[in-house]
């Protein structure tokens, strides 16, 4: 490659690019600009600026206009990596003939894209939508939202606010809203007030424009596939997530302490709202797909499996690149490794005990379809080194 190659990293639905000096990207931005050095690869990593809970439509022309402003006047290939819903806007973007709300025309720049990878993608939907989409669920989407950006500043949440939230999810009442409005002022107290006018700025665009939740809902999803298609040259790859469903296994990794234990209670109220996926919304795997994920995971997920917010069978696209236990934000970089610099922060405690190793090598697996084109999965079969969690 003589030119330089493009690379847009699209967030999620709980996603920014950067909130003052917390970025969402940050160590996928780090591990994608090493492994291109070490291998005299010219790229650019371009964290994309976007509406976290607006339409697909909306967030599709935004990602479109940030390529065309970051690329205008640059040569060299286009590559969008899409975590969460980022991976559906990923491919609406590059879809023949699509119509975005953006004045550009999306094909002069599509068919400069080279690869699509999604990243725990809910390509199916996930329950989870369903949850958020009442009054009270948008209220505590956006408490939610606010408490991740908590933890990746400070490493992690009050444990009395942790069991308060998962209170809140595991049953939530008409007379909660007064709960919700005291946790989000607790949690938006804890920063600057520099901070907080950037962090109200953003829940208030989740609170604004809520368009995206009943459109990742399963039945929205079944549209959303059979209208929009594949770009033929575009290779499509997906990373694919699962959560360990055994509660010991999330008491171990806790230890001895509280607010550990408060973090897995959350995580185990969230994870079994997405674990709701009825036996007729299992999606068929391909050949390949099914050969993938039964090798890195010992079997082939149920209907059950999820990361915490997406079902695992809702998630592969195309190719799977690698089928990965961890939750939903470990694997962007947001597990617990606080001796790193910069640290890693866990979003919440899984009991998936990813780690740094596992990351790089997900993202050198991701570099490498990326970058390198495998052909088959010869590579893949002999040098992938999944972790098992029996």
């Amino acid at each position: 490659m003589t030119a330089t190659e493009h690379v847009f990293l699209v967030p999620g639905f709980f996603g920014f690019d950067r909130l003052g000096d917390v970025s969402y990207f940050k160590h996928v931005e780090d591990a994608l600009g090493e492994w291109a050095r070490r291998r005299g690869i010219a790229i650019r990593v371009h964290e994309v600026r976007t509406s976290p809970t607006a339409s697909l439509r909306r967030r599709a022309g935004l990602l479109l206009d940030s390529i065309a402003e970051a690329t205008d006047g640059h040569d060299g290939g286009i590559h969008i990596i899409g975590h969460s819903t980022g991976g559906l806007d990923a491919r609406l973007v590059v879809t023949p003939e699509v119509s975005l709300l953006s004045g550009r025309d999306p094909e002069p720049l599509a068919r400069r894209v080279r690869t699509v990878v999604t990243v725990a993608t809910p390509h199916q939907g996930t329950p989870v939508a369903g949850i958020f989409s009442s009054l009270l669920g948008q209220q505590l989407l956006a408490v939610l939202s606010l408490a991740t950006t908590y933890v990746m500043r400070t490493g992690r949440l009050p444990a009395d606010v942790l069991v308060q939230l998962a209170a809140l999810f595991a049953r939530p009442g008409p007379s909660d809203g007064g709960r919700i409005s005291g946790l989000y002022r607790r949690l938006l107290d804890g920063f600057s007030s520099q901070s907080r006018e950037r962090l109200e700025h953003f829940v208030d665009e989740i609170r604004q424009d809520q368009d995206l939740l009943p459109q990742i809902a399963a039945p929205a999803m079944d549209l959303f596939n059979a209208s929009t298609y594949d770009r033929p040259g575009v290779r499509y790859g997906s990373v694919v997530t699962q959560a360990p469903r055994s509660v010991l296994r999330g008491l171990l990794a806790s230890g001895l302490s509280p607010s550990a234990h408060a973090s897995h209670a959350l995580f185990l109220c969230i994870s079994r709202l997405a674990a709701r996926v009825p036996a007729d919304r299992v999606p068929p795997l391909t050949e390949p797909q099914r050969h993938a994920m039964v090798q890195d995971f010992g079997a082939e997920p149920d209907r059950h499996a999820n990361d915490g917010i997406v079902p695992t069978r809702s998630q592969p696209w195309g190719q799977v690149i690698r089928g990965v236990w961890a939750d939903h934000l470990d694997v962007i970089g947001h597990f617990q490794g606080r001796a790193h610099v910069p640290p890693h922060f866990d979003w919440l405690t899984s009991g998936s005990n990813f780690t740094r190793a596992r990351f790089l090598g997900l993202w050198d697996a991701i570099a490498r379809f990326t970058f390198v084109a495998p052909t088959d999965r010869v590579w893949r079969d002999e040098q992938a080194q999944p972790t098992r969690v029996l």
